[in-house]
């Protein structure tokens, strides 16, 4: 496995060195133990970038959704369950678990979900993408630590292994802290 493994692949931690980006693309999900590395996803519109971080570890994952819900594409949600909301947060979840992280700990912030190229407002699906993430996490218990959300503009968004830190970076604007 390499660092920049995507696809709900867990980062292996390096033996040190210069921080290093590991890209997510849409529809998919990095884990890492690399405390060096900082985890990024661009272009977040109407989709929906969680990232979720154990301090006491310093493992987190950041996954960049789509859409709503997998029972629009049950196929395509077997091959990229990173696409959906409800098949691709328990992913998130059960990765960073598996790196060492504990639900107790987690912080949790989002990003995204913006009115995006659908200005009619016929298919909603950032505001779907903000309420499918709300429900699935207030039935597990998980709260959010910071968010992000809705509006009309575009998302990158980081998260640094290291200390935990998100930062959001809109078009035309000063990066900030989440």
């Amino acid at each position: 496995m390499t660092s920049a493994a995507p696809s709900n692949t867990p980062a292996k931690p390096s033996s040190g060195g210069a921080a290093k980006a590991l890209i997510v693309g849409v529809a998919d999900m990095i884990t890492s133990a690399d405390a060096t590395a900082e985890i990024v996803t661009f272009s977040l519109g109407s989709c929906l970038g969680i990232t979720i971080y154990d301090p006491y570890k310093k493992v987190g994952g950041l996954l960049h959704l789509m859409l709503p819900d997998s029972k629009i594409n049950a196929a395509r949600a077997l091959t990229q369950p990173s696409m959906f909301v409800d098949t691709g947060v328990p992913r998130l979840f059960q990765a960073v678990y598996a790196l060492g992280g504990e639900k107790r700990r987690l912080v949790v912030k989002v990003a995204g979900g913006a009115q995006f190229l659908d200005e009619q407002k016929v298919f909603n699906i950032g505001k779907r993408n903000i309420e499918a993430l709300s429900k699935i996490l207030s039935d597990n218990g998980v709260s959010v630590t910071a968010h992000d959300v809705a509006g009309t503009a575009s998302r990158t968004m980081r998260l640094q292994l290291s200390t935990g830190r998100v930062s959001i970076q809109t078009p035309g604007k000063e990066s900030y802290d989440l």
